[in-house]
């Protein structure tokens, strides 16, 4: 298995090479170059598998470079028990009617990005003890990817993380559960500006190739691969659960805002499992549902950028969307670069002659949801179902609702538990969500954090003057 750049600019490469990449050199992201495919003889064998046999079984597809065996060890490692408060790891909780949620928030941060962070952190102390070297991850943050790196990454060997977060976007829980993290390798940057602007601080030194091998840089947000393809895993995982015949067609509504977990559904489909809508849903940044719904992709600046309750997705540009337009395209490296290009000089690109294959031949529909929204839907789904969503959640519950079909099960992708989002919960419910017993003091820990200016070579400095050599 061999990974190429959507840019096409990146020799083939095996997986723990891309793992440390994070970037490609050419500005791209590594995609394989073609989808392992998987029978339904196959995806039958696996129903009676523990999460992490499962886990072990699709890694597997896609890593090559590593010993089976040890790769069953780091998988089993990271879903270990005491590692998430379930023991089947990802539970499937029933809603009503035909829609189900997947329970993607029983890690340690209480958020989905545990399911590939727990992986990464791993692999990533494995790798880089073999290969007898250091790495300093610079990645961004609009409130769940931080911690749940910081989390995964904290003491480990051979590691220094440095997190860019939106300086006064995240919510109390969420700033709390980084910047009152006290280990030496873990660095945290709140930048005076949105998500984007962080996101773009990152790319510009993951782009700089001179800074990037000097200071041994590498990513952990999802234009890391790692991330993507740990997140398959649980939509295998979900279509296991609520199917019982092979063939049988599942739905996924899934949270968006940089599109890594919804891309991750997309590649599950494309290796053949029966999914049958992909339902992309977002807040009042809605980029992407604008896309699906007229083919035009149009970032926003950082201006018209809303600060929203579902402040994870308060994103305008979505740095996954690009390995979709490759696939969408034909795979064509030189059509992507040139989009992209476009999209730096005209500020969006036109895409609505392929609008057919959205759905038809993709599966993606999408639908976009408001903070009244939210507050509703957090209301009845506790009502009607005793079950407490985050205001992320509901965005998709909203959405799945108006895509669920006859027969067809719709499982929700859930974002982060209740906890991370009081003030929303409050408002909705009148009443302050449970916080885990192990997690009732963390607000009033000392917090340690960096506040600096939307500026790359203030960044640049820090990093330079912080990094793990």
């Amino acid at each position: 298995m061999k990974y190429i750049s959507t840019r096409g600019g990146m020799m083939p490469l095996p997986f723990s090479d891309v793992l440390l990449e994070g970037l490609a050199p050419d500005g791209g992201l590594a995609l394989p170059e073609s989808f392992p495919q998987v029978s339904a003889e196959t995806l039958e064998s696996w129903r009676q598998l523990s999460y992490p046999e499962l886990a072990t079984q699709v890694l597997g597809l896609y890593v090559d470079d590593i010993p089976s065996e040890t790769l069953s060890k780091l998988v089993h490692a990271a879903y270990a028990p005491g590692v998430f408060n379930d023991a089947q790891v990802v539970p499937v909780k029933p809603l009503y009617e035909q829609t189900s949620l997947l329970g993607l928030s029983e890690g340690p941060t209480l958020a989905f990005k545990d399911m590939a962070m727990q992986f990464l952190g791993q692999v990533f102390e494995y790798e880089l003890a073999r290969r007898n070297t250091t790495l300093n991850i610079i990645g961004a943050t609009s409130g769940d990817t931080g911690s749940a790196a910081e989390y995964a990454l904290r003491g480990k060997k051979g590691v220094a993380v440095f997190m860019l977060s939106p300086y006064g976007r995240m919510s109390a829980f969420q700033r709390a559960q980084m910047y009152s993290l006290q280990d030496q390798n873990i660095h945290n940057l709140a930048v005076k500006g949105v998500f984007d602007q962080c996101q773009d601080i990152v790319k510009a030194l993951s782009g700089d190739l001179a800074f990037k091998a000097d200071c041994r840089l590498g990513a952990v947000n999802s234009i890391n691969w790692g991330r993507i393809v740990a997140q398959v895993v649980y939509y295998f995982w979900g279509w296991l659960r609520a199917t019982s015949q092979a063939g049988q067609q599942v739905s996924f509504a899934v949270p968006s805002g940089n599109f890594g977990n919804i891309l991750s559904g997309h590649i599950a489909r494309s290796m053949g499992l029966p999914i049958r809508r992909l339902v992309l849903a977002t807040n009042e940044n809605n980029v992407l549902e604008e896309f699906f719904r007229t083919g035009i992709y149009r970032p926003r600046s950082a201006e018209q950028t809303h600060a929203t309750s579902s402040p994870s997705m308060d994103i305008s540009r979505a740095s996954n969307f690009e390995r979709f337009v490759f696939d969408l395209v034909g795979r064509d490296a030189e059509r992507v670069k040139a989009l992209w290009a476009q999209l730096s000089t005209d500020g969006y690109f036109d895409l609505s002659a392929y609008k057919p294959q959205f759905e038809a031949q993709y599966g993606f529909v999408a639908g976009v949801s408001s903070h009244a929204d939210r507050l509703r839907t957090i209301r009845e789904t506790l009502a009607r179902t005793g079950v407490l969503i985050d205001p992320h959640t509901a965005d998709a519950v909203k959405v799945a609702a108006e895509h669920v079909e006859p027969g067809i099960p719709m499982l929700v992708l859930e974002t982060a538990l209740p906890a991370k989002f009081g003030e929303t919960i409050q408002e909705a419910t009148g009443q302050l969500p449970p916080v885990p017993e192990h997690l009732g003091e963390l607000q009033s820990l000392e917090q340690r954090v960096q506040v600096m200016d939307n500026d790359v070579e203030q960044v640049r400095e820090y990093v330079r003057k912080h990094a793990l050599l």
